[in-house]
């Protein structure tokens, strides 16, 4: 290798050093570009009825505001006082239901009783996991920033983005090679439908999942509803592990009332995800985004690890983006390249060129 590839690999190293060290702020830059691109979608459309980008920048920021507002008026004040007796019944639910899994073991072979790990062992099994999550997730916003100035950095991060996109997306696609220019971005249009797809999906899927939940627990009469309820619907943004945790505190309570209760709950809760799942999430997305349970709930683990819960609650939407470089750099320009010797790419290039110009259209119009 010559002197300037010797230099070019130590100064991708160095990079990458770099890129390690800071991941927190560079998680947090992604959780500001999923905001933006939700509230872009918002802009597009007072875009289309005349109104100038700014402006339309603007009334989505005093939207937001005002939704928060609303939310914070309306929703919180019972949620809290709900969630405080949560807070209290659930324990109480957890301890009926480890009686009640003592007496079933009761009545078990002793042998297979004694082979079976207790709560006491899951629990110190668990905790080192749970901490080291906790620990690297929270500690970037108590050491660094603090929470309150975390969530205004992020915010102003978010309408920065909004506002002049165009820079930031030209300043990103010249850290490329020129000749491959042009295809960073066609991925980086194809980013952002996936997001699209995904945001107008998971926001619908959250509301039906809360308005569901309500009204199965009120009709199974389940106390502090509204705060299950709400809790369910927070959860649903975070799949395969949400859903699993949020069943949890309807099923302790319900335990306490009867344990038919606790089965009906659960029972409820299968029927309600697979709905969203097969019927409700199909209908909203004109693109339904397919990603493997098995690589979703790998991928949570390691984002959840290596990030904390701040990748745990942002894995989804890393799996997507993730998922279309995935596609279109390895598969589509690496290794069907190599397939068909670089000639079917060429030929596309060559005959695709209309394409591309609408390709470009569209990503200028971002």
């Amino acid at each position: 290798m010559k002197f300037g590839q010797w230099l070019g690999v130590v100064a991708i190293g160095i990079a990458l050093y770099i890129m390690w060290q800071i991941r927190q702020i560079l998680l947090l830059l992604f959780a500001a570009i999923v905001l933006a691109n939700a509230l872009n979608i918002l802009v597009k459309r007072q875009q289309k009825w005349g109104i100038k980008r700014s402006y339309a920048v603007a009334i989505s920021g005093i939207l937001l505001m005002a939704a928060s507002i609303g939310f914070f008026w309306l929703v919180v004040p019972p949620f809290v006082n709900e969630f405080q007796q949560l807070v209290q019944l659930v324990p109480q639910g957890i301890e009926e239901s480890i009686a009640w899994l003592e007496e079933l073991g009761n009545r078990l072979d002793p042998e297979l009783i004694r082979a079976l790990p207790t709560i006491e062992q899951l629990t110190q099994q668990l905790q080192p996991l749970v901490n080291q999550i906790a620990g690297r997730g929270l500690s970037f916003f108590y050491t660094s920033l603090g929470i309150p100035l975390s969530l205004v950095f992020l915010l102003v991060l978010t309408f920065m983005l909004l506002a002049d996109p165009h820079p930031y997306r030209q300043g990103f696609i010249r850290l490329f090679p020129s000749f491959y220019r042009r295809r960073v971005d066609e991925i980086l249009i194809h980013c952002d439908r996936a997001l699209n797809d995904w945001l107008a999906g998971i926001c619908f899927n959250m509301l039906a999942i809360a308005l569901l939940s309500f009204v199965g627990l009120s009709v199974l009469q389940i106390p502090l509803a509204l705060s299950q309820a709400t809790i369910a619907g927070l959860f649903a943004f975070i799949p395969t592990i949400g859903p699993a945790l949020s069943v949890v505190p309807p099923m302790a309570i319900a335990l306490l009332d009867d344990p038919w209760k606790a089965l009906a709950v659960l029972i409820f809760y299968i029927v309600m995800q697979q709905v969203e799942t097969q019927v409700l999430t199909r209908l909203i997305l004109k693109h339904h985004i397919s990603v493997f349970p098995a690589i979703t709930l790998l991928a949570q683990l390691f984002f959840a690890t290596v990030f904390g819960f701040l990748g745990l609650f942002l894995a989804f939407p890393l799996i997507i983006v993730g998922q279309v470089w995935l596609k279109e750099v390895l598969i589509e320009d690496i290794l069907d390249r190599w397939k068909a010797g670089g000639v079917g790419r060429q030929e596309e290039e060559e005959t695709g060129g209309q394409g591309d110009k609408e390709t470009r259209r569209q990503g200028d119009e971002y």
